[in-house]
């Protein structure tokens, strides 16, 4: 069984390496938790879910997150994906979600050779989603390194959703 505290202080030690200058430039926010016996890294925009609604349990909401957990420890693997949830329901935007799957994933194109061992062959509710290599013991590295290659795309999200804006 995975010990949770210890991934917990990987990802939180992960952070530091965070180029938070650009995360501010971006309005971007970035959390780490526990959930579904995972330890994740998630990074997030409030504008990217409902506004009524916390950014981190929002049923409207897009995310980018690093996680980890038992199957993945066993296989030496980091995983990470954007998840898009129930876009319908953002307000100021007339969406659907498979239409917006498409879009994204082909603004995305161009960037797939740079993300390791990564897919859009998903539904809807997850735009990409792929995997990294680590040694268990020594990977805060790699945490921090996909987080900050999530930056250069993060744009491709916003004008995603520019492209269905009412």
């Amino acid at each position: 069984m995975m010990n949770s505290k210890k991934y917990l202080e990987i990802f939180t030690h992960a952070f530091q390496y965070l180029d938070s200058n650009r995360l501010q430039q971006m309005q971007l926010q970035v959390a780490v938790g526990e959930i579904l016996d995972s330890v994740y890294l998630k990074i997030f925009k409030t504008s990217w879910c409902h506004p009524a609604e916390d950014p981190l349990t929002a049923r409207t909401r897009i995310f980018f997150s690093v996680w980890l957990n038992d199957e993945a420890l066993s296989g030496q693997k980091l995983f990470y994906n954007i998840h898009a949830f129930k876009l319908r329901e953002l307000p100021g935007h007339k969406i659907e979600s498979r239409k917006f799957a498409v879009l994204f994933r082909k603004n995305f194109g161009p960037y797939t050779s740079s993300w390791k061992n990564v897919s859009v062959a998903f539904g809807p509710l997850t735009l990409m989603e792929g995997w990294v290599p680590i040694d268990p013991g020594h990977f805060q590295h790699e945490v921090a390194g996909l987080a900050n290659k999530f930056l250069e795309i993060a744009p491709l999200i916003d004008d995603t959703l520019g492209a269905f804006k009412k």
